[in-house]
């Protein structure tokens, strides 16, 4: 059974840093591709970052320059470094893995993902 368990999110005030944390389970952990996303109440799940197997990033043009994702194989954990935070990054943010590659078009939609974490808050304060 794959799991997915996010941790690492909080209230921070504008222009402050989280670093989000996902530990998988459950799975070939290394060759899957990974992603977070965020979502809003009512509004659809939206992506932030995902990262291939190889390596690869993809970044939503709202974080590029702020947001770092990365991932340890060796420990099965996916992080997403977020720096110069701002209140419009509030929402709550989830983990995703797929079993197979991605394009640079694909990362972003959700149904391309087969697993999901429950999610942790991130809250941005002005």
């Amino acid at each position: 059974q794959v799991q997915l368990v996010e941790s690492g999110g909080g209230s921070v005030q504008a222009g402050g840093s989280l670093r989000l944390s996902c530990v998988a389970s459950g799975l070939t952990y290394s060759t899957y591709s990974m992603a977070w996303f965020r979502q809003g109440p009512g509004k659809g799940r939206v992506g932030v970052a995902a990262i291939e197997s190889t390596g690869d990033t993809f970044y939503a043009n709202s974080v590029k320059g702020r947001f770092t994702i990365s991932r340890d194989n060796a420990k099965s954990t996916l992080y997403l470094q977020m720096n110069s935070l701002k209140p419009e990054d509030s929402d709550m943010y989830y983990c995703a893995a797929r079993d197979g590659q991605m394009t640079s078009t694909r990362w972003t939609y959700p149904g391309s993902y087969g697993h999901w974490g429950q999610g942790t808050q991130v809250t941005v304060s002005s």
